[in-house]
């Protein structure tokens, strides 16, 4: 498998059979275990892709109870996992009984070892055709645009808003708190643009000193002030038939929004220590977490100023208002943080889903990526649990009473969500999980604009 490792899991009592198939399968993870107790726990921490399991386990060798239940629990724990049923028994309803619990193959006693490496590599190289097919499903359902990860209804709203917008000139405001992804969508916008092969320029206003931003905006001319030995485009130069990309906006200092609000209307800069105008071809984008009317009723900020980088406003919402998206960025988080530290960490515990998505996120994405990066580095095995995380308790919110329907309404929200990230967007799975029929799923889709 091209970047899988590949984990075969023998299950076998029968010590001389056991030691033959291990020596038969060279260039695998080989994994052993000799009754169903020893097998799930294998399965918990190794997650292997194909297990070999022989019917007839003990403490009923003669029968097939305890093989048969080692294959429903097995597949319980992990549904993708591909299970060979090994079986001496001539009875061939047995591996049709298997098959029908969800096994992927059978073989017949006696072993030819050639024969069944045969059958575990077509085994291994389905299970990674599914793992690709699921990965592009999630790359198709989840990112709708480039770098930004969508499943709820309130982000696929703000995804629509965005490919209208990013055709257009309109000077856009981003408002949202710390961690939603402005700069992901400002990135976005640009992306979608006729300027997406011209340069993208940020800057954080918050992040520079008051006395140098100017010079950093506007430039400045040679000898402009001490130090200033050559002359220097500023950030709205070098931008120039690209996207220029403002955060903070809201922390701009009150003299400069001034000289901000010309260049605006002129579309041209004046260098700091010059007197030439230079006209600037530039699609200016904005973001602040602030409540930037709050601040004009302050006087730190100009009404005016507002209004012009308030032609269009996206309102991103937090991550604790995002139906459903809590568990997708989840997963997306932990598969990209495990190839980076070539971990074998692969998901999360039941008990972990639950605790985030009941977790307020005050930090939200940034807090996120910062809890499941730590968490992939201390889980001591391949899912990750509830402790790992380290949320904590659940800050208890002073929120206005809801009504009967709205507990239940979201409550819905949350279960669909969940089902859907659980199942890569596959109605009828998640059905299932939900113990609804597909029209009634179709139908609570359609109510609750949730897309697939």
């Amino acid at each position: 498998m091209s970047d899988l490792k590949k984990t075969l899991l023998i299950v076998e009592d029968d010590p001389g059979l056991q030691s033959q198939l291990r020596w038969s399968f060279e260039g695998f993870d080989i994994q052993t275990a000799g009754d169903r107790e020893s097998a799930l726990a294998i399965v918990k921490k190794k997650a292997p892709q194909v297990v070999t399991l022989d019917l007839g386990l003990p403490p009923d060798p003669g029968g097939t109870s305890e093989g048969m239940a080692t294959l429903n629990e097995i597949l319980a724990i992990a549904p993708r996992t591909k299970i060979i049923v090994i079986t001496g028994n001539d009875d061939s309803s047995n591996p049709v009984k298997a098959i029908g619990f969800g096994a992927y193959d059978f073989y017949q006693k006696p072993i030819e070892p050639e024969i069944l490496t045969l059958v575990v590599e077509r085994a291994f190289k389905l299970y990674e055709l599914e793992e690709e097919n699921r990965k592009l499903a999630r790359q198709h359902v989840t990112n709708p645009l480039d770098g930004v990860v969508a499943a709820s209804p309130e982000m696929h709203k703000v995804c629509r808003m965005v490919e209208k917008l990013a055709p257009t000139d309109i000077t856009t405001l981003l408002l949202g708190e710390s961690g939603t992804g402005k700069e992901v969508l400002a990135r976005a916008l640009h992306a979608l643009s006729p300027r997406a092969n011209k340069p993208f320029i940020a800057v954080n206003s918050a992040a520079i000193p008051d006395n140098l931003l100017e010079s950093e905006l506007f430039g400045y001319e040679k000898g402009a002030f001490t130090g200033a030995t050559k002359t220097t485009k500023g950030k709205f130069e070098c931008a120039d038939g690209g996207t220029f990309f403002l955060d903070e906006i809201g922390d701009l200092p009150i003299p400069l929004q001034a000289k901000m609000l010309r260049f605006l209307q002129e579309r041209t800069v004046e260098r700091v220590g010059g007197r030439e105008e230079i006209p600037v071809d530039v699609r200016i984008v904005c973001a602040t977490h602030q409540n930037i009317e709050k601040q004009i009723e302050a006087g730190d900020f100009r009404e005016d100023l507002f209004y012009r980088i308030n032609e269009m406003t996206i309102e991103i919402p937090p991550v604790r208002g995002r139906t459903g998206d809590v568990p997708v960025l989840a997963r997306i988080l932990v598969d990209k943080f495990s190839k980076q530290m070539k971990s074998e960490v692969k998901g999360f515990t039941d008990e972990a889903i639950a605790s985030m998505e009941a977790h307020n996120w005050p930090g939200n994405v940034r807090e996120m990526e910062n809890r499941i990066k730590r968490a992939v580095v201390m889980a001591e095995g391949v899912l990750i649990r509830e402790e790992d995380l380290e949320l904590g308790a659940v800050e208890q919110q002073g929120e206005k009473l809801k009504t009967l329907r709205d507990v239940r309404d979201e409550a819905e929200r949350l279960a669909i969500g969940r089902a859907l990230a659980e199942t890569d967007g596959n109605v009828s799975k998640a059905a299932e999980l939900l113990d609804v029929t597909r029209p009634t799923l179709y139908s609570l889709l359609g109510k609750f604009d949730l897309k697939v």
